[in-house]
C-alpha cells in the first residue's frame, strides 16, 4: 500500500485506510470487553439471589434439626460447617476482585454502579501479581493454597458418607484445578490458563463466577442435606451383600474362610450380623476396610450355601440386607496335574514350556524339581532343558493349608532335536530353472517342530551329473558349483546333499537331500 511513488492524495487516503482499521480493532475490543462486563454483572446478580436463597434454606434445616434431631441435627451442623467454609473463601475471593481494581486504578461509576468495562483491557496487573516466568509468584502460590483448602474443608465436612456421593463428585469437577490443554495441544496450569493474559474485566468476571460457584455449592449441599435432590443421594438399599471366600473350593474338614461385603463399596459400619440364624461377634469379625469375616466348619463335600443379613443404620431406622451365597468343598488331592504344553515328550536342548500345579492348592504352596528344571513367569509355568540321558523324572510337592504335605511324581522321555529338511525355494524337490539354483539360498527346515528353533545354513556339497562334487561354504552355490550347474543339460537331475546347519543350542544333525530337476 505504501509502496512506489505516490501522490500526496494517495498517500493520504492510504493514511486514513489505516486509521480506519485501527477504529475497527478498537471497537472490536471494545464489544469483547462490554460482553464480559454483562456477564459479570449477571453473575454478581444471581450470587445475591442465591445467597438469599442459601440462607432460608440453612433456617430450614435448623428448624428441621429443633423438631427432628435423629434426623436433621448431623446435616444441620455440616451445612453450617459448610456455610462457614463458603462465606470465608467467598470472602477472599471478594478481597482479589477488589485488590484488582485498585492495581489497576479503576473504579465503580456513581452515577450508574457499572464498572468501566470498556476501560478495563490491560493484562499485566494479574501476571505481574500472580506469575513469575514459568512459575507463580507467592501470591499465586497463596491462591491456589486457598482453592485447594476449600475444597479438602469441604471434603472434610462431608466426610465418607455415600450418600454425598455424587454431591462430592460434582463438587469436584467444579472447582477441578487439573492441568489444561492449550490451543496448541500443551498441558499448561489451570491458574496460568484461566488468568495470565487476560484482560482485567475477564480475570475479574471469572472471580465473580467462582464466586458463584461457591453459592451453588452451597445451595447443592444444603438440598442435599434436607433430602430435596434424592439423585444425588445414593441410598444403602441399592447395595447387594456379596460372600467373598478365600478361595473357590474347601477340602473336607477345612474351616471356610472369607468375607461380606457390600456390592459397590461403603465404608459404613453395620449394627448386627447373622449368618444361618446364629449371631455374629461384630468386635471381631468387622475388619478395617468394613467387611466382616467369616470362619466356620465348611461340612462335607459339595455345594453349600450361606444365608444370613446384614443389618445397617440408615436415617436412623434399621436396614436389614440380605446374604445369599454359596461355595463347594471338594476332596483333598493326592495327585499332581503337570502337562508339557507343547507335547507329551520333551527335547533335548530346547526350552520345553510346562505347567505344574496341584488341583486346590495354590501356585506358591506347590514345589517342583527335575533336572533341567526351572521356575518360569506365571502362575504354574516352568521351563525344562534336558540334557543327557533318555528320561526326565519332575517330583512335585504341595503343602496344604494345615500344614500336611502331598506330592506325586512324572516321567518324560527325552528325545534329540529331528533331522531338518533341506529346502530351495521352500521346496525339497522341484522342477526349477538353471538361474533359480544359482542364485537360490539353501534351507535347513524343522518341519512339523512346535519349537522356534531357527537354522542358519553353513555349508553344503552339490552334485551335478558327469561333474565332480563341490563343496560350498555358506548358503548359497559358489563358483565352481555355478561353473558346474552350467554344463548340466535341460532336464538333468541336480542333488544337493550333506546340508549342515547350527542353532543357537542343541546341535543340528544333517539335513535331508533337495533333489532338483532343470526345466532349462
Amino acid at each position: 500500500m505504501a509502496g512506489g511513488k505516490l501522490s500526496a492524495r494517495q498517500k493520504m487516503i492510504n493514511l486514513m485506510y489505516l486509521v480506519f482499521i485501527a477504529m475497527m480493532a478498537m471497537n472490536m475490543s471494545k464489544e469483547v470487553l462490554s460482553a464480559f462486563g454483562l456477564m459479570e454483572a449477571k453473575f454478581s446478580d444471581a450470587n445475591v439471589v442465591t445467597t438469599d436463597m442459601n440462607t432460608k434454606l440453612l433456617a430450614n434445616l435448623e428448624t428441621k434439626a429443633e423438631e427432628k434431631p435423629a434426623e436433621f441435627a448431623t446435616a444441620a451442623n455440616k451445612a453450617k460447617q459448610i456455610s462457614t467454609a463458603s462465606d470465608d473463601f467467598y470472602k477472599y475471593l471478594e478481597t482479589l476482585k477488589v485488590g484488582l481494581l485498585k492495581d489497576g486504578k479503576y473504579s465503580i461509576d456513581s452515577e450508574t454502579g457499572k464498572l468501566p468495562f470498556e476501560a478495563m483491557d490491560k493484562t499485566d496487573i494479574l501476571d505481574e501479581k500472580w506469575f513469575t516466568g514459568d512459575r507463580l509468584t507467592k501470591k499465586g502460590d497463596e491462591v491456589m493454597a486457598k482453592i485447594e483448602g476449600y475444597k479438602s474443608k469441604v471434603k472434610e465436612i462431608i466426610g465418607d458418607d455415600v450418600k454425598y456421593t455424587k454431591a462430592i463428585e460434582n463438587f469436584e469437577k467444579r472447582f477441578s484445578t487439573a492441568k489444561v490443554k492449550n490451543k496448541d495441544g500443551k498441558s499448561v496450569d489451570w491458574l496460568d490458563y484461566h488468568f495470565k493474559g487476560f484482560p482485567a474485566i475477564a480475570s475479574y468476571t471469572k472471580l465473580t463466577a467462582m464466586q458463584n460457584d461457591v453459592k451453588v455449592t452451597e445451595a447443592n449441599m444444603f438440598n442435599v442435606f434436607l433430602g430435596n435432590t434424592l439423585d444425588e443421594a445414593v441410598s444403602l438399599k441399592n447395595y447387594t451383600a456379596i460372600v467373598i471366600a478365600d478361595k473357590s473350593a474347601f477340602f473336607a474338614g477345612e474351616k471356610f474362610q472369607g468375607k461380606v461385603v457390600l456390592g459397590k463399596y461403603a465404608n459404613v459400619t453395620p449394627t448386627g450380623l447373622s449368618i444361618s440364624g446364629s449371631s455374629v461377634d461384630l468386635e471381631k469379625a468387622i475388619d478395617s476396610t468394613g467387611a466382616a469375616r467369616l470362619d466356620f466348619n465348611v461340612g462335607s463335600v459339595g455345594e453349600h450355601e450361606i444365608d444370613g443379613k446384614f443389618t445397617f443404620l440408615e436415617d436412623g431406622k434399621p436396614l436389614d440386607i440380605p446374604i445369599k451365597g454359596n461355595y463347594v468343598v471338594v476332596p483333598r488331592p493326592n495327585s499332581a496335574t503337570i502337562s508339557a504344553d507343547k507335547m507329551n515328550v520333551v527335547y533335548r536342548g530346547v526350552t520345553n514350556p510346562m505347567t505344574i500345579s496341584f488341583a486346590g492348592v495354590p501356585d506358591n504352596k506347590v514345589s517342583a524339581s527335575g533336572a533341567g528344571l526351572k521356575k518360569g513367569s506365571g502362575m504354574g509355568k516352568y521351563n525344562m532343558v534336558p540334557t543327557s540321558g533318555r528320561e526326565v523324572t519332575i517330583n512335585v510337592t504341595a503343602t496344604l493349608d494345615d500344614g500336611s504335605k502331598v506330592s506325586d511324581k512324572a516321567v518324560f522321555r527325552i528325545k534329540d532335536i529331528p533331522k531338518p529338511t533341506g529346502m530351495i525355494a521352500g521346496k525339497s524337490s522341484a522342477k526349477l530353472p538353471r538361474n533359480n539354483v544359482e542364485i537360490g539360498k539353501i534351507q535347513a527346515v524343522l518341519e512339523d517342530f512346535d519349537f522356534d528353533l531357527p537354522l542358519t545354513v553353513t555349508g553344503f556339497k552339490i552334485k551335478v551329473p558327469g561333474q565332480p562334487s563341490v563343496t560350498c561354504s555358506g548358503n548359497r552355490l559358489n563358483g565352481a558349483a555355478k561353473a558346474a550347474l552350467r554344463k548340466a543339460k535341460r532336464g538333468a537331475g541336480i542333488q544337493i546333499f550333506d546340508i549342515k546347519s547350527r542353532s543357537n543350542g542343541p546341535i543340528i544333525k544333517p539335513a535331508t537331500p533337495i533333489v532338483i530337476e532343470l526345466s532349462n
